[in-house]
């Protein structure tokens, strides 16, 4: 066995295999799978292993895509084939028209990405699958990729390429122990002897926490146990002439595909069970859980009736074996949060139809520092601190009993909420707030205009339409006032300190004490890594000369490593998170300077205090920062609380605000008036596909400065020209909104994607940005765009319909 090599990924799942494979594509050959027992013996052997084309995003339909075209190519490989059913096309059945609309939104999606679904009617849904009865059925969506492969042949095959390419697989080779060295590196412990690495891979399955637990990491990761049977052979699906397409159900929680002469029948049953939370045996493997079909008895009576013929047919052999799931259902594919030269491919429930896909994002990200698509989806960063176990089982039960329900827009599920509050949280609730998460965190999405309103779940707009335009309205007349909590700060001190941020960001970075800058992060390819204000407070009582880094409230493990990795051993500088102490209260619109007078002593006229100011004061009694930054377009400020003062500042707010027709407003009213304003989202609009030239962000970026993170290959970028540029749009519709990802058509050819869309209530417009070509991207240029199934007039408007000269935001 070697004693170095470069990289060690541990687990010989699908998973570790895929991730192996594609990283001697990727031309890392000196590379080593080591696997506790025999290839494909944990959850990967028992799998249903279906191979969908289905995604819920075009980053998830990518990688599926992938793993189709990598899939046929080994099937035909003579000399290592694999046994797949490709092409045998899958069904998602709907029972209501909100259903069938989002398939209609999932196909613009898809389109995109090169990728044909059909919208089917009841009828069609049983004329391409026999078995089917229409009872209770609108449709469906028809996927003519979907198929079921081999799983221990395909994992074979890639272990064979990769070894075929210089790799090498220990099998029976158990890790005992993980130790990182100063330089980053790493010793894998095994019962075989040490390994010496420059980069280590957890791709355990359901033993991921085992390996975690070894470089002192907890994954938000849990298990559920999963039944399915296969029947005796089915005379009708011998009579059709062709094989029997897949078959998802949301109505009746299971699915099917054919299985030589029968059907494979998966259950996702409401009495759902959690496996090893309290640990595994270290002799669970190539095993299964005991059979346990009584307590899916209410899911196999929808199955019945759906597909008759399974009533008069017997059961060759019962499955139950775990599977995974995480906090969100998506898996968990890249860097591990805190850790260098660690990576994470971990949580593929549906691991074997995506697993070609994800091991091909992974290597990328290894080997070159990012992937060809954002994945910050599949980030394992996107979680933080309060991804605990308990936590994690209960949204993957909930996610579980969900399997084939997709999330509408503006849908928050209920279980392991809430997870993280603040003072204000039970205030606000008191008040009628309406809460969506972010990163854990209960935020006012609105002010609800009684407790039992609730708004139906489309794509369309809903009923609390009206309610958003009412709290646009005060904040654009008079003053409203938002909390937004878990936004991410950082403290940075150093006598350093500018200086590394001026390396870090494309732009000039503001060095004056008291001003507020804005600016992007660029990665190694030069392309959109984060965005972030940097506010600058000179020494005080409360600290020394420091800058206060602010990013998305989802950033804060992202944002840490990229600094800490990027932190030279002689630079001076430190940095300390203040996301969990500190909250941000916004005060915007005409009136905020008024109340702001109301309650703070100093001077806060224009002159004094201008916008992008920050300086420290008092809320009250209760100590604040402000800065003088608006998302909303309006004259606003951000005022920085301790949480342990939080409630203080807000009464004191209140009761300033009280004449001045302060009301509280949400995120969706932010959302709304970023919109207007040409304002862009983290992980929406700014994401690692596209180069801050191509998003539009060209004022930010200052190529005559020195040296910064991204320039070199920025500079090679500049002079290749742009691929796609982001727009801002009018559309010619009412009904709903543009939704991401959407298709936005010429000529019956896809031009270019949406990244995000809402009703600008101050402008009367309907608003989307999307990336399109080049030479589509001129004002006053006319598009059509796909909204689910339906093709709307857009046309190309400048990116600030609302008070473009900043007039109401410099007060």
């Amino acid at each position: 066995m070697k004693t170095q090599t470069r990289c060690v990924v541990i687990g010989g799942g699908i998973a570790g295999c895929s991730t192996l494979y594609h990283l001697t594509q990727e031309g890392w050959t000196d590379v080593v799978l080591v696997e506790r027992d025999e290839l494909t013996s944990g959850t990967t052997w028992h799998s249903a292993a279906q191979v969908t084309n289905f995604g819920m995003n075009q980053t998830m339909v990518g990688l599926k895509s992938h793993s189709i075209a990598l899939y046929k190519k080994l099937r035909d490989d003579p000399e290592y084939p694999v046994g797949y059913h490709h092409g045998d096309g899958g069904i998602r059945l709907a029972n209501t028209e909100e259903q069938m609309q989002a398939y209609r939104h999932f196909a613009s999606m898809a389109r995109g990405m090169g990728v044909q679904f059909e919208v089917i009617d009841a009828e069609e849904c049983a004329r391409r699958h026999p078995l089917l009865s229409t009872d209770n059925l609108l449709g469906g969506l028809w996927d003519g990729e979907d198929g079921d492969i081999d799983p221990a042949q395909l994992c074979q095959a890639l272990a064979f390429h990769a070894r075929k390419a210089g790799a090498e697989v220990y099998r029976n080779t158990a890790v005992t122990g993980l130790t990182q060295h100063t330089d980053d590196g790493w010793t894998v412990h095994t019962e075989n002897g040490d390994i010496d690495c420059e980069v280590v891979v957890n791709a355990c399955g359901y033993r991921v926490n085992e390996v975690g637990a070894m470089m002192g990491v907890h994954h938000p990761v849990a298990s559920m146990e999963h039944q399915y049977f296969v029947t005796e052979d089915i005379p009708a699906i011998a009579e059709a002439g062709h094989r029997m397409p897949l078959l998802r159900c949301p109505i009746s929680d299971y699915y099917s595909r054919q299985e030589k002469g029968g059907l494979l029948v998966g259950f996702y049953e409401q009495a759902c069970r959690t496996w090893g939370l309290d640990g595994i045996s270290p002799d669970f493997s190539n095993d299964l859980c005991p059979d346990d079909l009584d307590r899916v008895m209410d899911v196999l009576e929808g199955a019945f009736a759906r597909m008759p013929a399974l009533t008069e047919v017997g059961i060759k052999r019962v499955v139950n074996g775990p599977i995974t799931y995480t906090i969100d259902g998506a898996p968990l594919v890249g860097a591990i949060p805190g850790k260098r030269n660690a990576f994470c491919i971990i949580g593929l429930r549906a691991g074997l139809g995506e697993g070609g896909g994800h091991g091909w994002l992974l290597a990328q990200q290894i080997v070159h520092g990012e992937a060809c698509y954002d994945t910050w989806m599949l980030d394992p960063r996107r979680f933080t601190g309060h991804a605990n176990v308990e936590l994690t089982a209960l949204k993957a039960i909930e996610d579980y009993q969900n399997e084939f329900r997709f999330h509408f827009p503006h849908e928050h599920r209920p279980a392991g909420r809430p997870a993280k509050t603040t003072p204000l949280t039970p205030i606000l609730a008191a008040e009628g707030a309406e809460f969506t998460v972010v990163n854990g965190w209960e935020r006012v999405d609105y002010i609800k205009p009684d407790p039992d309103f609730h708004p139906s779940l489309s794509f369309n707009f809903d009923e609390a339409f009206d309610v958003i335009a009412a709290e646009v309205r005060n904040v654009q007349e008079n003053v409203g006032l938002c909390e937004v909590n878990g936004f991410n700060r950082f403290e940075i001190t150093g006598a350093d300190r500018h200086a590394f941020l001026d390396r870090m960001f494309c732009g000039n970075v503001t060095r004056r004490d008291g001003r507020v800058g804005l600016g992007y992060l660029l990665n190694h390819h030069g392309m959109v890594k984060g965005e972030a204000t940097v506010a600058n407070l000179p020494a005080s009582d409360r600290g020394p000369a420091r800058v206060w880094y602010g990013s998305a409230a989802a950033s804060e493990f992202h944002d840490m490593d990229w600094l800490q990795q990027h932190l030279r051993a002689d630079e001076d500088v430190q940095i300390r998170s203040l996301t969990n102490d500190q909250t941000i209260l916004v005060l915007a619109g005409p009136k905020s300077r008024d109340v702001l007078t109301a309650c703070s002593r100093g001077n806060w006229s224009k002159d004094a205090f201008p916008w992008l100011s920050v300086k420290e004061c008092f809320i009250g009694f209760a100590p604040a920062t402000v800065m003088g930054v608006s998302f909303s377009g309006e004259l606003a400020y951000e005022i920085h609380v301790p949480n342990n003062q939080l409630y203080a500042a807000y009464l004191a707010l209140r009761k300033a605000g009280a004449e001045h027709g302060l009301k509280l407003f949400g995120a969706r009213a932010v959302e709304s008036m970023r919109m207007e304003k040409g304002f862009l989202h983290w992980k929406a609009d700014l994401i690692t596909e596209y180069d801050p030239f191509e998003t539009g962000l060209n004022r930010f970026v200052k190529l005559d400065k020195g040296d910064f993170i991204g320039k070199e290959a920025l500079l090679k970028r500049q002079a290749e020209g742009p691929r796609k540029k982001l727009v801002s749009l009018e559309l010619d519709a009412t009904s709903a909104p543009a939704h991401g990802g959407a298709s936005l058509m010429r000529d019956d050819t896809v031009i270019g994607t949406v990244t995000s869309g809402d009703w600008g209530h101050r402008v009367g417009k309907n608003i989307a940005y999307a990336f399109v070509d080049p030479d589509m991207a001129d004002e006053g240029t006319a598009m059509k765009l796909d909204m689910c199934g339906q093709l709307a007039d857009a046309t190309v408007i400048g990116p600030c319909p609302y008070d473009p000269d900043y007039t109401r935001i410099r007060g």
